[in-house]
């Protein structure tokens, strides 16, 4: 039998929890041979923001390729694989996905995963979302991604429900100019 190949890519953007999530549980199914492309960005997220390395990611792969390495299989068309998901997904990497820029492995392997018909998520994790952002995720759904937008975010490392439900609260609160310190603010 055949094993169902699915390339993982990890983008710099908050969230990086998800994709030690996701490598645990597809690199623990049998008949899943998981590959994974991990940015430099996502390494400096990983540190930043919680307790996990990149080997938490690596250690479920069957292979991880290097960012930089366009002639990597997942760059042709030609190497089969049942999808990608990008989690998570940087506006940056949208926004390179949704206009076909090959800038690096993954932009390049998420444009050929499009341009054969093959299934990929983009796991989108940022708030407020602007008109670039919305537009963007637009262009890729129309492209054929699929877009499912994850939030809150982690960089305050949040240690229960209610901390993540504050998280969120306060940015919408911020987004009111309502003051408000229901969550820990970056840098302060």
């Amino acid at each position: 039998m055949q094993k169902k190949r699915i390339l993982l890519a990890v983008t710099g953007a908050s969230g990086p929890q998800y994709a030690v999530a996701l490598a645990r549980a597809l690199g623990g199914m049998p008949g899943v041979e998981l590959h994974v492309i991990l940015s430099e960005a996502a390494k400096q997220v990983i540190a930043l923001e919680s307790d996990h390395t990149p080997d938490d990611i690596i250690r479920h792969a069957t292979a991880c390729y290097d960012e930089k390495n366009i002639a990597a299989p997942p760059a042709s068309g030609s190497w089969r694989h049942a999808g990608m998901i990008v989690c998570p997904c940087s506006m940056a990497s949208l926004g390179a996905i949704a206009h076909g820029l090959g800038t690096n492995l993954i932009h390049r392997a998420a444009d050929v995963t499009l341009k054969e018909g093959r299934k990929l998520v983009l796991v989108t994790r940022e708030t407020p979302l602007n008109l670039v952002h919305i537009k963007n995720m637009l262009a890729a759904k129309e492209a054929g991604a699929d877009i499912v937008p994850a939030s809150p975010g982690f960089y305050h490392r949040p240690k229960t429900i209610e901390d993540m439900v504050n998280h969120l609260a306060g940015r919408i609160l911020d987004q009111m100019g309502i003051d408000n310190d229901l969550f820990a603010r970056w840098g302060e």
